[in-house]
């Protein structure tokens, strides 16, 4: 599985950028799935529910099944597990898209707004690769993808990971 994480301050717009992401990339016939890192006290499951009940009893897992999805709460206390522990929870696909998990080392690309105010990440963090902006940069010399144009980002993705594919 290829591996890119979008990066930036809260609000920057990564989570519309991979919304807009996942049809195109999908439409190319990539199989493609997500890991976000959601905020503090963040939780799927409400006080009463029969499967906080179960939690709340001791179960270290909770597979919730409905008709067309499931979920599979896992108790992990306070140490977040790492990414390599996450993926392999995963079924195989081609690509997936990590939200979140800033100091990770995987390529990157930066969700940056220059209006936001906020200092850009790519100067700290060598695994930025290109950065989508909404205004152009003229103090950065990665590639720089317009953000409000997924098809473009979609094929950079695309050519990034073939570029790294062993020739055969």
């Amino acid at each position: 599985m290829k591996l890119l994480g979008i990066a930036g301050p809260s609000g920057s717009g990564k989570t519309t950028l991979i919304e807009a992401l996942l049809p195109i990339l999908i439409g190319q016939g990539i199989t493609v799935s997500t890991i976000k890192h959601a905020h503090h006290g963040f939780d799927l499951d409400r006080p009463g529910k029969d499967s906080f009940r179960h939690r709340e009893a001791g179960a270290r897992e909770v597979m919730l099944v409905g008709d067309r999805r499931f979920a599979l709460l896992h108790e992990f206390g306070s140490n977040l597990p790492d990414l390599d522990a996450l993926l392999v929870r995963m079924a195989p696909v081609d690509l997936v898209l990590i939200e979140g998990f800033r100091d990770v080392p995987i390529p990157k690309i930066e969700v940056f707004r220059p209006s936001l105010g906020q200092p850009p990440l790519w100067s700290g963090h060598d695994h930025i690769c290109a950065v989508a902006t909404d205004a152009p940069l003229f103090d950065c010399d990665l590639p720089q993808l317009d953000l409000n144009q997924p098809l473009q980002i979609a094929g950079w993705i695309i050519k990034f990971f073939s570029a790294l594919e062993p020739a055969a």
